[in-house]
């Protein structure tokens, strides 16, 4: 089962409590998951599909070494998929964070604060063929 987007943007949660994209914040015994999502996709825009980023993330956070992961990885990732997972619609990055998810045709994603002009161009269908999905509300209505 396949988890990644394409030609897909993530727009910010309707009850997002922020009204300009902002860094998460880290923990005093580490990073959070949100902190390392962004700073792997703010820091290398387009190189992770969603698949990748989210084992990415669950690697780091967990502390799972480079050494592991070259020794373990594919039985690590079967382990970790053979799990449901959570999309990045579910992401603190757009439901609290105010971060909308582009994913372009190859599935790799870019992260663009709420207040940007390049987050207009996709809300307002300026970005070509591009379908709009919704982040995930963090409260019921």
């Amino acid at each position: 089962m396949e988890l990644n987007y394409y030609d897909t943007f993530i727009t910010v949660a309707a009850d997002c409590p922020v009204e300009r994209g902002i860094v998460p914040p880290e923990r005093k015994n580490g990073k959070t998951k949100p902190a390392i999502e962004f700073e792997l996709a703010s820091e290398q825009p387009y190189r992770y599909t969603q698949e990748e980023l989210l084992f990415k993330v669950y690697a780091q956070h967990k502390g799972i070494s480079d050494a592991e992961l070259s020794e373990r990885g594919e039985a690590l990732k079967a382990e970790f998929f053979g799990k449901p997972q959570a999309c990045m619609r579910a992401s603190m990055l757009p439901k609290k964070y105010g971060w909308g998810i582009h994913f372009n045709s190859e599935g790799k994603l870019a992260l663009y604060p709420m207040e940007s002009p390049e987050y207009r161009r996709f809300i307002d269908g300026e970005a070509g063929n591009v379908r709009l999905v919704p982040a995930m509300r963090s409260s019921r209505k």
